[in-house]
């Protein structure tokens, strides 16, 4: 079969022979579940069970299928050499300062995984604190968190192997760089609290042998560990045996004279969150209530002033605003509005040197404010241009701070930024081997399907001739109160070298406007989304950027789900899909991990009104005897965050219905996750999307 279909190739009949493909026999069951008095089949419910031996061998047939069709690509092989060529320029991160080090991260060009150093100064030589290319075999062991105690005598160091999701700490002596015998297990959605020798974290009881990377997570604890001794010492901080779903969190102020406790619900569809605090100066202090229960707001703590405490809140402002909180008086009418909210929504709110930096995105682009603690304003930073800017972090007493900038066609750049004057100089900026400004970035508005405005960016080559034949990638993600910022890739910059154009819809759902902007994607109103996305590709070709045979729809997570959905909807608006790691079962994600945490985004299947609107968008529900895009699904066997059996049973039932000649492939990364694990794979994953999208868009 694999020769006659070589045969073909040679040819030329590229889409005769991809339509000989024989995809593997997946078995199908008599399963139904009733919701609400409406039944629905799921023939391939088997396909959740991540370890049986049937899903493995499934999961292997479908790989020769997939891997035995992209072989025969052989603009494959020219995107990875290119990527890795573009690619492989020294990559460094802000450094940040403890005491007299600073420490930073770096990749020489193509290491699977970035190295942690350190130095003595800006004019040190640097040294090595950790390799993670070297915890493993085939360098899949990440670094997760790297945190140092306030006086910088010890870091806990927290590893993911394999992509998952799931943690181990480990406690470094800073002196002698070696580790101590601490190791703290099943830690997941936890940040690292120091206070003195010891720190709060996260996780949660020991899940089934054999079930790590799909048993439903809860019940998650809040403890504190000792430096120098054993996890089974370890203090019970805090937990809550009534609502098993929630999350618990903890920080601690930068002089460690509070601890905070953030609870969120959002297993119950509560967006926002609790805010708890304790004394940590007070021998066996108990939290105490800010907020007591999670609800519809977010509160987020910027610092303390003091005795007082400066909060981030949507309360009353759905573009956020901060506010002044007395611990002593925390009722709500004792707050006082500091910062106040503006036109523009507040990202984030960052300190150094006793001031406040304040980022907001003013039509997709990066605005700093400056103001003092009390809210006075004292200025803004001048960026280099439109793009996307971070850092501008440190401890009070720090006269200097780093940023980064970064666009499309402007790779991140690091910035020495003087507090005082608010002045920035150049401080390390990559050599690379192509010239990023032979590429041009515009930003276009258009309408959505009910007249809402939507902003996109656009990139591609100077000189683009709106022929309508341009190969187009638009890509798009809209949802969880998250932007789709412009942001530097090397990788791009191939597809754009074959005369292709790369397009971001910045779609309802996300933060690009605020909470209103978020909401409007969100839940009852999730078809906004995808209408806003249908409208991006309807522009595209209406302007004669593209046409739906060069066109492919891109998403990954929340976005697979959105390209999922869409080409159920309009799938002659496309000629190719690639929908990554998606949640293509609406009906049932809330069974499986942290699923139930995106039920204040979604809605659930469980209520009968939110089960009626899952269920008219749902990617693997709504596939019908259409003529399907060339689909390439790509998901991992350690994604315990979206877990596999979406894109499985996905998969499974495209490739069952599809009427056209279209392929239908799904592409099973192994040790990998929900991104992927190192480089090396990420590479081979863009290239097999690149060549799979220019073949199927009959461009050679």
């Amino acid at each position: 079969m694999l020769n006659n279909r070589f045969f073909w190739l040679l040819l030329g009949l590229n889409f005769s022979a991809m339509a000989q493909i024989k995809y593997p026999q997946t078995r199908e069951v008599n399963h139904v579940d009733v919701y609400h008095g409406v039944t629905v089949a799921d023939p391939y419910r088997w396909l959740e069970d991540d370890t049986s031996e049937e899903t493995k061998d499934w999961v292997k047939a479908q790989n020769v299928v997939t891997f035995g069709q992209l072989d025969q690509i052989s603009s494959r092989d020219w995107f990875k050499q290119r990527i890795k060529t573009l690619s492989d320029y020294e990559k460094l991160t802000a450094p940040f300062k403890k005491g007299d080090w600073y420490y930073f991260y770096k990749n020489s060009g193509l290491q699977n995984q970035s190295v942690l150093y350190r130095q003595k100064g800006l004019e040190g030589k640097p040294e090595e604190v950790l390799d993670p290319n070297k915890l493993s075999t085939d360098a899949t062991t990440r670094l997760t968190i790297f945190s140092l105690s306030k006086n910088g005598k010890y870091a806990c160091v927290g590893l993911s192997k394999g992509g998952s999701d799931w943690q181990n700490f480990y406690v470094r002596d800073m002196e002698t760089g070696k580790n101590l015998d601490d190791e703290l297990l099943w830690v997941k959605v936890s940040g690292v609290a120091w206070k003195g020798d010891g720190f709060y974290y996260s996780r949660y009881p020991a899940p089934e042998k054999g079930k790590e990377l799909s048993t439903k997570n809860e019940f998650h604890q809040v403890w504190f560990h000792r430096v120098g001794t054993s996890q089974n010492q370890d203090l019970l901080v805090y937990e809550d045996v009534k609502n098993p779903q929630r999350f618990h969190t903890v920080s601690t102020s930068d002089d460690e004279k509070y601890a905070f406790l953030t609870i969120s619900d959002r297993g119950k569809g509560l967006d926002g969150n609790a805010l708890w605090y304790l004394s940590t100066s007070a021998p066996g202090a108990a939290f105490k209530a800010l907020i007591a229960e999670p609800g519809k707001y977010h509160y987020s703590v910027v610092d303390n002033d003091g005795d007082l405490i400066l909060v981030e809140t949507n309360e009353g402002a759905p573009n956020q605003k901060i506010i002044q909180i007395n611990p002593n008086h925390p009722e709500k009418a004792m707050w006082k509005t500091i910062v106040a909210e503006k036109k523009e929504p507040l990202q984030g709110v960052s300190t150094v040197g006793g001031r406040l930096y304040l980022n907001y995105l003013k039509d997709v682009s990066t605005q700093i404010n400056i103001c003092d603690y009390q809210g006075k304003a004292l200025g803004i930073v001048q960026l280099p241009g439109l793009g996307n800017a971070s850092g501008f972090g440190g401890e009070k007493e720090d006269k200097m701070a780093f940023f980064t900038y970064s666009s499309f066609n402007f790779p991140p750049t690091i910035y020495h930024y003087d507090v005082a004057k608010n002045q920035y100089k150049l401080f390390q900026q990559p050599k690379l081997a192509f010239k990023p400004e032979d590429y041009v970035v515009t930003q276009q508005f258009y309408p959505s399907k009910d007249g809402t405005k939507i902003p996109m960016f656009i990139v591609s080559k100077k000189g683009l001739v709106l022929n309508g034949k341009n190969p187009t990638i638009l890509y798009g993600y809209g949802g969880f109160n998250i932007s789709s910022m412009p942001t530097f890739s090397a990788s791009l910059i191939p597809w754009m070298e074959k005369g292709g154009v790369y397009v971001v819809a910045n779609l309802r759902g996300g933060s690009e406007y605020g909470e209103k902007w978020h909401e409007a994607g969100m839940k009852l109103k999730k078809q906004n989304v995808f209408d806003d996305f249908i409208a991006a590709a309807e522009f595209l070709i209406v302007k004669k950027y593209t046409s739906p045979k060069y066109l492919a729809a891109s998403g990954r997570s929340n976005g697979g789900l959105l390209v999922g959905a869409v080409i159920n909807q309009r799938p002659d608006l496309f000629g190719v899909a690639l929908p990554g790691v998606g949640v293509m079962d609406m009906l049932r994600f809330q069974k499986f991990t942290i699923g139930w945490n995106w039920i204040a985004d979604y809605g659930s299947s469980d209520q009968p009104e939110e089960f009626k609107v899952l269920r008219s968008y749902s990617p693997l529900h709504n596939i019908e005897g259409k003529k399907y895009p060339a689909t390439l699904i790509y998901t991992a066997d350690h994604d315990d965050r979206v877990v596999p059996a979406h894109s499985f049973k996905y998969a499974a039932t495209l490739q069952k219905k599809n009427t056209s000649d279209k392929p239908i492939l799904i592409r099973i990364d192994t040790n990998s996750g929900h991104g992927s694990s190192n480089t090396a794979k990420l590479i081979d994953l863009t290239a097999d999307m690149y060549g799979f999208t220019l073949f199927h868009m009959g461009i050679k």
